[in-house]
């Protein structure tokens, strides 16, 4: 009878032990380096999606995912318009870029990101440290972005195949006339640096096709 009593408690530790491993691999899972992304409204014309250079418009909100507390509200922040901005260059936290792949205009989505790729270990206020943040995203408008090759071929008039700062700073401000978007001065600088930052690697102060085109998509 001892033996049995003894062979069983053996056995549930065995069970126990495989069982706590299982939790663990689940619970590992679940707090993963992940993007999770829920599609709350799809049109029914989903033919234009979004992929990295593209300019996008959109409305979302920033809530905690532990208690619901909303921190953003893009309509409700500054001026209360849609933001524009450039899809895949970290102008936004990483993990609500990524849940915006794909995503067509009038498409509505409820991204949920982990702490790794939103706010991190620090946090940001109101964000506190080691926060999983949901977003909830409406797509407005997609438009060729800035780095296309597409818009390389726009902003090269003398055909020439290389760039010049103000060939794209002319290009931006030309599309953002066309959106009918207000921008300061200065996002015009930003945006230019950080293109000729990331892709000039000879650092000539001209962007060659082989430099421009960073995300291969198309090609001219």
């Amino acid at each position: 009878m001892f033996k049995m009593s003894e062979r069983f408690s053996l056995l549930l530790l065995l069970y126990l032990q495989a069982l706590s491993s299982f939790l663990h691999l689940v619970c590992a899972a679940e707090s993963g380096d992940e993007v999770q992304i829920e599609v709350l409204f799809l049109p029914e014309n989903c033919t234009q999606k979004a992929k990295k250079g593209d300019l996008l418009h959109a409305h979302y909100d920033g809530y905690l995912a532990k208690d619901g507390t909303q921190f953003y509200c893009s309509r409700s922040a500054k001026d209360g318009q849609p933001h524009w901005f450039v899809h895949g260059v970290g102008e936004i936290i990483k993990g609500l870029d990524m849940g915006l792949k794909d995503m067509c205009p009038g498409e509505m989505r409820k991204i949920i990101v982990p702490p790794s790729l939103a706010f991190g270990e620090k946090g940001k206020d109101p964000v506190p440290p080691n926060a999983t943040v949901i977003f909830k995203v409406e797509l407005l408008h997609v438009r060729r972005g800035p780095r296309s090759m597409e818009a390389f071929k726009e902003m090269d008039l003398d055909n020439d195949l290389t760039l010049t700062k103000e060939e794209v700073r002319k290009h931006l401000k030309m599309e953002a006339e066309k959106l009918k978007v207000e921008k300061e001065e200065s996002y015009f600088d930003d945006v230019v640096s950080d293109v000729f930052r990331r892709n000039d690697h000879n650092a000539d102060g001209a962007l060659t096709v082989k430099e421009y085109n960073v995300y291969e998509h198309d090609e001219l």
